[in-house]
């Protein structure tokens, strides 16, 4: 694909609806001190366009590795398949906690602004992520997540402008917001441990396939330098307005009682429903969707080849000889499977979208972020120093996010991330020993 492409879809496809309803429902409780949740994977993802990517793509061109799982297998020659089966196994796991937070954060959309139920909202969301990722494949999806970041932008930059117009005076507006959240403009209204948790919400990126393989699909390996420069240009404006969306929505709620459900995650519909004509309103919810397709359709295609083609194909039956034909049937039915799964998943779950994205972005971090990097840049790694930080870095994020104590001290991916490369590191000295 082209720079401009893989730089756009690069962005939508990690971004989701975590940024129109997660983050605009942070910025509206905590105020400025949320645009800190940005800023780690802002500078994370522009490091990784201009160091790492190449790198990568030029190692899976190379060997023709199409997946993650196909990278880590022919970097360290894994005959085993052992590298193929863990990694595709963490994820399937975590990418499926990840789109069940796309459906319900779309569910809430639709719940907010057409006065339905939120399971109905959930459903309907599902059944067009579902009916449009069956009709497209990689390149399709690669090639709508352009238009639908432009459609993000749009709604994020038209939306808070309009707020300020209607408002009347801009002072006044400021004054409102003061006596609704007296924090609100203080970026540093924030804990230590907080901080470094939005911040270290960086770390993920590294390690998210969805993300990796835009990198990968570049024609031009030479390009992502200006891939690196529009994608973070895109990042940053998005969450810039993100975040003025949220802190503006106090001047016009000035408590959670007046949104739908007592719930910050459903201000951005509702703000939007106040401000706009239902023309534009009507873009403004199929912004919120566009945001949810852009992940959900990208990590629904990683999860069906992680299935199919990681497991099934490479392990499995690795001499079967498949059709064209078979192998769309086959994805279509794997994909139909997740959504299912993903669709209970959501039902159940009672995280809000903010945090159960958070939850899946850490256990992908986690087990990939330091493992791909060590890979990329140390000679010295080995394939049991990578199954290593796979599963330490997993057992600790379960572990972190399940005892409260642990958890309200800083976001579990922060040490996650270290003990995987410690571990990825200090298995790899002492294979290297031996």
């Amino acid at each position: 694909m082209n720079k401009f492409v893989v730089a756009l879809s690069a962005v939508a496809s990690g971004r989701s609806s975590w940024l129109l309803i997660g983050l605009t429902g942070m910025a509206y409780v905590r105020g400025l001190s949320a645009i800190w949740a940005a800023v780690g994977y802002v500078i994370a993802e522009y490091s990784m366009f201009r160091y790492a990517a190449p790198r990568l793509r030029l190692h899976t061109e190379k060997h023709n590795d199409l997946t993650i799982p196909d990278y880590f297998e022919s970097r360290f020659n894994d005959n085993s398949h052992a590298l193929r089966l863990v990694s595709a196994c963490i994820i399937i796991i975590f990418m499926t906690a990840y789109i069940s937070a796309q459906f319900v954060g779309g569910g809430k959309a639709f719940s907010a602004s057409f006065n339905l139920s939120p399971t109905s909202g959930v459903i309907i969301t599902c059944i067009i992520v579902l009916i449009y990722t069956l009709i497209g494949g990689f390149l399709a999806v690669s090639l709508t997540d352009v238009l639908q970041a432009i459609f993000m932008l749009f709604t994020l930059i038209i939306l808070p402008v309009i707020a300020v117009i209607n408002f009347g005076e801009l002072s006044s507006l400021l004054s409102t917001i003061v006596s609704a959240n007296l924090s609100a403009f203080d970026p540093f209204a924030i804990s230590t441990g907080a901080l470094i948790g939005f911040i270290g919400i960086g770390l993920g990126s590294p390690g998210n396939p969805h993300i990796l393989v835009r990198y990968m699909s570049i024609k031009n390996p030479d390009e992502l330098k200006f891939s690196a420069y529009i994608g973070t240009f895109w990042n940053a404006l998005m969450a810039i307005c993100a975040v003025a969306i949220g802190v503006m929505g106090r001047a016009y709620f000035e408590s959670t009682d007046l949104l739908a459900g007592s719930d910050p995650e459903n201000l951005f519909p509702q703000f939007a429903e106040l401000h706009l004509h239902p023309v534009l309103f009507g873009i403004i919810i199929a912004s919120i969707l566009a945001a949810v397709m852009s992940t959900a359709d990208s990590m629904l295609l990683v999860c069906a080849s992680a299935v199919l083609r990681d497991i099934y194909q490479k392990v499995i039956n690795p001499n079967a000889q498949f059709s064209q034909k078979k192998l769309v049937f086959l994805s279509r039915l794997v994909i139909l499977f997740i959504v299912i799964i993903s669709l209970i998943l959501g039902f159940v779950a009672s995280d809000l979208v903010f945090w159960l994205v958070l939850f899946a972005w850490a256990g992908l971090g986690a087990a990939f972020g330091p493992t791909i990097l060590l890979s990329l840049f140390w000679k010295g790694t080995t394939s049991n120093g990578i199954l290593a930080g796979f599963i330490s870095g997993v057992i600790t994020i379960i572990i972190w996010n399940q005892t409260q104590e642990l958890k309200s001290i800083v976001y579990e991916l922060i040490p996650a991330f270290f003990v995987s490369l410690l571990f990825t590191f200090i298995v790899s000295k002492m294979e290297k020993k031996d």
